[in-house]
């Protein structure tokens, strides 16, 4: 099973040595996730990390930033959003519900399954799966290697992914919420819940 880290939405001032840091640990999925945000900004944490990084990270909007740094490809939000012209790598999206799983699987590298384990990751106001729900897709091979579970992931329901076939996992504000942007320094609570992540994963 893959695990996936995905950036807070906003930049702050640890955040490249806390990257730094994860990557060092052995994360190998990283999502540069900054909806809105200035490109510049996205080019300026990318040139303060590791060169070695550039091949494990996935880039949401700014897709020109792939080339130019040697990204692992970009990733899709929106529902009927093309790539850009003349694109070639890999793709992958978010899926916002069961309906679409099926046909983003044909046009993706891998899927996100939003809302799989959801309290407060509610991309588009959906709510959050329910067990029942997941079950039937995994039945119907619905859910597979190719699809990631992403909101409320955490480590109490990461094995009931794995039990459902999900091929990877997607951690966001459960690993960040470890550390307060605003007040903090010493983000070593980051890096011990990222290495439990990584053993319930594996």
């Amino acid at each position: 099973m893959k695990l996936v880290i995905m950036t807070q939405p906003t930049f702050f001032v640890e955040e490249d040595k806390i990257l730094t840091s994860l990557f060092d640990e052995g994360m190998d999925y990283l999502h540069l996730y900054k909806p809105g945000a200035s490109p510049m900004y996205s080019e300026r944490l990318l040139s303060l990390l590791p060169e070695t990084s550039y091949g494990k990270i996935t880039v949401h909007e700014n897709y020109y930033l792939k080339n130019e740094y040697g990204l692992a490809g970009i990733h899709i939000d929106e529902e009927g959003v093309e790539p850009p012209r003349n694109y070639k790598g890999k793709i992958s999206r978010t899926c916002h519900s069961l309906d679409e799983l099926g046909l983003m699987k044909k046009k993706s590298e891998y899927v996100f399954l939003s809302n799989a384990f959801a309290t407060t990751h509610n991309c588009n106001g959906n709510e959050r799966l329910t067990t029942a729900q997941l079950e039937e897709a995994a039945r119907q091979g619905l859910i597979d290697k190719r699809v990631y579970a992403i909101g409320g992931v955490d480590l109490d329901n990461i094995k009931e992914a794995k039990e459902l076939g999900f091929g990877g996992v997607v951690v966001c504000e459960n690993l960040w919420n470890k550390f307060d942007i605003h007040n903090e320094l010493d983000y070593r609570d980051i890096i011990t819940y990222f290495e439990k992540l990584r053993k319930i994963v594996s």
